[in-house]
Formats: C-alpha cells, structure tokens, sequence
C-alpha cells in the first residue's frame, strides 16, 4: 500500500446547525459525550494514523477552539479568510501532505458499526490501494435520493491519491466536483461498503438522532453530572444538571433542565439554549 495521511475536515461554519454553532463549532459539538472532531481523531488512530506528522485538522469558523481541543494530537492548518470548503482545505495542505495519499474525512460525519472496533470498520477503505484510484466509503442510497454515485451515498471518508491532490488549489471548492465527479467519469473512484450507520449530523433533526444512535435506547449519563429527576433514551454531558423530565434528549455539558421543566427530542446547551428538532427518525 501507499504512503497515506490523514485529513479531518472541521474548518465549516455549522449554519445549518445554529444556534448550537454560536456556542462550539460544528466539529466539537459532543455526540454520545465525545466531540465529533475527538470521534475522527480516534477512527484514524485506530488505522495506525496519528500525530502532526500523518493527521491534520482543518480549522477557519472558532478556529482557537479548534485549535485548543487538538493540542498536539494533529498539525493543524488555519483558513484565517474563512472555510475554503472541503476541496480548497485539502488543496491548502499540500505542501504537507507532500506526495502522499489523503484519507480525508468529515468531522461532522458519525459512524458506528458495532462488530468493528473505530478504524477497524473503515480499514477497507486502505486494503490493498495502490495509490492509483479515488475510494470513496458508502452506503446505499436512500429513498427519494436524487445524487449519489452508482447507487450508493457517501458515507463520510475518502481516499484520494496524490495525483489528485497535487492539482488542487488552496481556493473554495468541493471534493464533489474537483475529484470525486472526475474520477468517476475517468473509471477511477472504487465504491467501498460501509458495513455500520453513518449520519452526517449537521442539522438538528440528524445530531439529535446521532446522540440517541449512541446512546442505543439507555441513559448515557457523564458520571459527573446529576440526574434528581427523570431522564429517559438520555446523553447527558459532564456536569450538566437535570432536575425535571427529559426523554430522548442531549443536555450538553454544563446545561440545566429545573425542575418545572419536561423537555422532549430536544438539545440543550448552556444558559438555558434549547433547540427542538422534532421527532428524529
């Protein structure tokens, strides 16, 4: 197999998940209480990649909170002018990726599968590449989809060889369009099965149904926060307080639900910000 790096894309603004995205960026929003970025980080740990030098982590919208959660986990590349988009962010680091393939995936992207251990349940994704073709991970279509590549849907990482890197310009630009529609033309993107769920959790409806995903029905409960209430189908955060009624919720770190209050699908932040998304699927 070729040489291969790792990029994490965490550089989006989160619009569609506002008002959660004015408090923490996309990427660092806790589902099942770990960060999604922190989910990432350990699925390419769990291939053998880890470390400034084979992971990098795009940041631009909060970019400092970005920066701070990676410490030394990650080299970090800055969009100090804004997200330059998912093709625009692997093109601006070229200089380190440096002939390498890039395992690239999205931070917002939550997959499990519950027989493979996290990077276990991609590594097919590298068995066997030769550097020569585009891998995308999938899984079938859904009903009523109307993209897709072959019947199948993106699920959240792709592999790209440096040939196709090395043209990419540190501007706005999708993968969509700079590789994965070219390759696909060209005979050159190989279609791997996701064999586990995978939900892109950038809007309310589909983080909330990610965080009940986790929590698999039970009660996901930081053992320093306090339940005196009652919490049902619950993922509640480090040393977040719930004395009322919540059922099918995420109460992140440091929120409250009081005592006179019944809060159902919803999410609660901080300074008593809910969203209510509505019945997640």
């Amino acid at each position: 197999m070729t040489d291969v790096c790792a990029v994490v894309l965490a550089a989006g603004e989160g619009r569609r998940l506002r008002p959660l995205t004015n408090l923490l960026p996309k990427a660092l929003c806790p589902v099942g209480n770990v960060a999604l970025l922190d989910r990432a980080l350990r699925r390419v740990a769990g291939i053998g990649l880890s470390g400034p030098a084979d992971v990098a982590v795009n940041a631009a919208y909060r970019a400092e909170q970005i920066e701070d959660s990676v410490g030394d986990r990650a080299h970090v590349s800055v969009e100090p002018d804004g997200p330059l988009g998912t093709a625009g962010g692997v093109g601006n680091l070229r200089g380190w990726i440096g002939g390498r393939g890039a395992l690239v995936g999205n931070a917002d992207a939550y997959l499990a599968d519950p027989r493979r251990e996290p990077g276990k349940d991609i590594a097919a994704l590298l068995e066997g590449w030769t550097g020569d073709t585009v891998r995308m991970l999938t899984l079938p279509v859904l009903s009523g989809d109307t993209g897709g590549f072959s019947g199948r849907r993106f699920a959240g990482f792709s592999l790209l060889p440096w040939r196709y890197v090395r043209d990419l310009p540190a501007e706005q630009g999708s993968l969509v369009h700079a590789v994965w529609r070219p390759a696909e033309a060209r005979g050159e993107l190989e279609l791997v099965g996701y064999g586990g769920v995978y939900i892109d959790s950038g809007t309310p409806d589909d983080y909330l149904r990610a965080n009940l995903h986790a929590a698999r029905g039970q009660n996901m409960v930081d053992a320093s926060a306090t339940v005196t209430g009652h919490a049902e189908s619950c993922v509640i955060g480090a040393h977040a307080e719930v004395a009322g009624r919540a059922t099918r919720c995420v109460i992140w770190p440091h929120a409250k639900v009081t005592a006179s209050e019944s809060l159902t699908n919803a999410i609660r932040a901080p300074h008593g910000l809910t969203v209510r998304p509505g019945s997640p699927r």
